[in-house]
């Protein structure tokens, strides 16, 4: 029953890290105005940073909140691939938009990596078991 908990909590962070990353990538080119807005550099930092906790909070595993960091670096690395098409979702055009796109991948990965050295840096919570036979049974001490 362990291990289905866990695979659940798994699943579940590699997809909202998916999710979190591919939007974040869709927002990369947004501009008001035609000024750039770094609304997915911050969104990419607070997420990562927020999910890997969530994730090490909720599932109690090591392995599991450092899922969401690995998706997300997967997600956003695919994002500056050329496709076989032609199209590019992390565009290096001109100085402003290489800059943003660079800053994306670098403090979403920093951001990534000191989240999840601060989860693996924390300790494990252990459940405390009492040896069978341990007890009268009743629920209450006396």
């Amino acid at each position: 029953m362990q291990v289905l908990r866990l695979v659940g909590w798994a699943v579940a962070a590699g997809v909202v890290a998916a999710w979190l990353a591919l939007v974040e990538v869709f927002w990369l080119p947004w501009r008001l105005a035609g000024i750039p807005v770094p609304v997915s550099i911050v969104a990419a930092v607070v997420g990562n940073l927020l999910l890997v906790d969530a994730a090490r909070r909720l599932s109690g595993s090591r392995l599991v909140a450092a899922l969401p960091a690995v998706v997300w670096m997967v997600v956003a690395l695919a994002g500056a691939m050329r496709r076989p098409e032609g199209d590019l979702l992390l565009p290096g055009g001109d100085a402003v938009t290489s800059t943003l796109s660079l800053g994306f991948l670098l403090l979403g990965v920093v951001a990534a990596a000191f989240a999840v050295g601060r989860a693996l840096g924390s300790p494990v919570r252990r459940r405390e078991v009492s040896p069978p036979g341990a007890g009268s049974g009743s629920g209450g001490a006396r």
